[in-house]
């Protein structure tokens, strides 16, 4: 078994390179996950309070006589490490990257995406577990949709009942977010805080300017479907808005509402809806109703501000709370000027997955996170008032939906959340397939050559095609 992780890790196959969450937040492919940071360079979400204050009555379990004192988490960024900071019964941060849960010394490996290096570390850690000294062994580890299944067929992850989670407990959550980790035997392998369900966010000043209104309602009308959205697009031109950052910003949409998996019988298939983006960017590209910009370029940021004169974007919670600059003065999340509607169609986009890594020495403690943080229900609504995240219980979230004390500032005092638990029951997994990351990222990457005329189509599409060929040497493009 340890070879077949071996093979899944290291061969083309599988390995692809990497936001998240949100994780990134939390928590997606690393071509579109912002740019990560150091543990010293990250600040935790500014109105997160102490843990102790969060959940005082939740009950954490002890752990054992006989387990570990040292807990090793895996991760990417910042995101995990804030909401168990923030939100776990009796976590201290002793600095950037290390911390306490009773007498249990938290560690924390950070290493950002770019260039694949998390996936790359971990892997090499991964593949050294079975002889690591107790101290030494990977405890927690988090994945990120995209790449999950990569992981999740493999016997380094552990099933989750391991950790003593029941059905029972795990009853209340989204069952996508369950789907994401259950591996071919029908076992779950990791859990998650959050879903990710996606909105249309659009700019209200440039709403009431060139729409006549703001409300989510009336401006739904405006993005009801693709046609829709491409004679708005003309509307905001003439008034001087980009209508998205990028082409880029799109893609989400189209590829989570396509018909099939990318790779059908060992060959690659570009599903007609993937098609449907290119005519629609090539369009706005061409009539510079968006840019060709790459995903959190400084390009693409532009329009967090009113100066850059964008109308919309497509994300889930994640995005507006680590990625739009809501603490940065003069932003348009700083000033909420942000609104949330439907879009053209249902979405969702990345979300990060705590997994317990086979061989831990903390099996107590792995398990007692996981519990609180993702089927404790007081403290996800902790998270949800706090963070603004959207957390994977449905009863909190429909309570939080009907209370406008959950509203988001980002919004203007709009509660989205609604929205959000619409598309989290929609979601669906089942054209998900362990190519997903590679070959989404070729694609776009691809298809920048068409959009800026450096390429045909199908001069386009050849590119795409050799780039999969050479990064997967097993598929077939023909």
């Amino acid at each position: 078994m340890k070879k077949k992780l071996l093979g899944v890790i290291l061969s083309a196959t599988m390995v692809a390179g990497m936001i998240t969450a949100c994780g990134e937040t939390a928590a997606t492919p690393a071509a579109e996950t912002p740019a990560t940071t150091t543990v010293e360079e990250t600040a935790a979400p500014a109105e997160a309070e102490p843990a102790a204050e969060t959940a005082e009555t939740a009950e954490v379990a002890e752990p054992a006589a006989e387990e570990g004192k040292v807990l090793n988490i895996y991760c990417w960024n910042e995101e995990f490490k804030s909401r168990l900071k923030d939100h776990y019964p009796g976590y201290t941060e002793v600095d950037a990257t290390h911390g306490t849960i009773g007498d249990v010394s938290v560690v924390w490996n950070i290493t950002p995406s770019d260039d694949n290096a998390y996936q790359n570390n971990l892997d090499e850690t991964l593949l050294k577990q079975a002889d690591a000294a107790a101290d030494d062994k990977i405890d927690i580890f988090l994945v990120e949709a995209d790449y999950a299944l990569k992981y999740v067929d493999t016997e380094y992850t552990a099933p989750v009942a391991d950790f003593g989670l029941t059905d029972a407990d795990l009853a209340n959550q989204y069952k996508y977010t369950q789907d994401v980790m259950t591996d071919s035997t029908g076992t779950l392998k990791g859990v998650s805080w959050q879903g990710c369900p996606g909105v249309l966010i659009y700019n209200r000043e440039a709403a009431k300017e060139v729409l006549g209104s703001d409300d989510p309602a009336e401006v739904q009308k405006a993005v009801a479907d693709w046609d829709t959205f491409s004679a708005t697009a003309d509307t905001m031109k003439a008034a001087g808005y980009n209508m998205t950052a990028t082409t880029n910003d799109a893609y989400r949409v189209f590829s989570n509402n396509v018909s099939g998996q990318w790779v059908q019988n060992g060959k690659v298939v570009i599903d007609d809806n993937l098609m449907k983006w290119v005519e629609l960017s090539k369009k706005m590209a061409d009539e510079k109703m968006t840019t060709t910009s790459d995903l959190w370029s400084d390009d693409w940021s532009k329009g967090f501000y009113p100066d850059g004169k964008v109308f919309c974007y497509f994300g889930p919670a994640w995005l507006i709370n680590f990625c739009m600059a809501a603490n940065e003065d003069g932003s348009i999340a700083n000033l909420g000027g942000w609104g949330a509607t439907e879009g053209p169609q249902g979405f969702f986009w990345g979300g990060t997955w705590i997994c317990g890594a086979t061989g831990t020495d903390n099996p107590t403690l792995v398990g007692d996170i996981m519990k609180q943080l993702t089927c404790n229900e007081e403290i996800m609504l902790d998270i949800v008032a706090k963070d603004s995240d959207f957390v994977n219980n449905k009863p909190a979230m429909e309570k939080a939906a009907a209370d406008d004390a959950y509203a988001f500032s980002v919004f203007g005092g709009q509660n989205p959340l609604g929205m959000f638990c619409t598309g989290a029951e929609k979601c669906d997994l089942s054209n998900q397939g362990a190519y997903d990351q590679g070959c989404n990222e070729e694609f776009q990457r691809a298809m920048k050559n068409y959009f800026d005329g450096n390429a045909t189509l199908d001069e386009a599409l050849e590119i795409f095609k050799k780039a999969i060929v050479e990064k997967y040497p097993e598929l077939t493009t023909d």
